[in-house]
């Protein structure tokens, strides 16, 4: 096995350890915010991406990378959020063919119910991942990448 070859195993190392923490991360939240409030992981994120946008409000294509997801599965998902009361669509004032999606105010008091028990279980599995020796590593780099987004927020 040549440097090159070494390379690349060092970095499929770690993506496959990326994924494993991802994969665990995923599960926590799924279960957690399903059994407490109903709500899957990509619907939280949806909640979540309109919630911190300006005016609570976007585009079904800036949804879409929000949540990445392809443009059908987010019209999917945004029908069954609207068909629960959770978002509605409204023209956009400034181009009448645009489309926003907008939180109503029950998707907003769900979304502020889901977000302590998003965090409460995203914190635990990264407390417990951070004690696996494989996975310690990618969890120190997550924090890492925090600090500078939260000083710069």
């Amino acid at each position: 096995m040549g440097i090159g070859d070494d390379a690349v195993e060092v970095r499929a190392q770690g993506w496959r350890t990326l994924a494993a923490l991802h994969g665990l991360i995923e599960s926590a939240l799924e279960r957690s915010l399903g059994e407490s409030i109903g709500l899957s992981v990509v619907e939280y994120t949806v909640l979540d991406a309109l919630d911190r946008q300006d005016g609570w409000h976007m585009r079904m294509q800036q949804l879409a990378r929000a949540a990445a997801l392809s443009p059908s599965a987010t019209t999917r998902l945004v029908n069954r959020l609207e068909d629960r009361g959770l978002l509605t669509r409204i023209l956009c004032a400034d181009d009448r063919r645009g489309i926003y999606t907008e939180l109503t105010p029950a998707g907003r008091e769900l979304y502020e119910r889901a977000r302590p028990i998003h965090d409460a279980a995203l914190e635990q599995v990264l407390e417990d991942a951070a004690a696996q020796p494989e996975l310690a590593p990618v969890v120190d780099a997550l924090h890492g990448v925090a600090l500078p987004a939260l000083a710069a927020g």
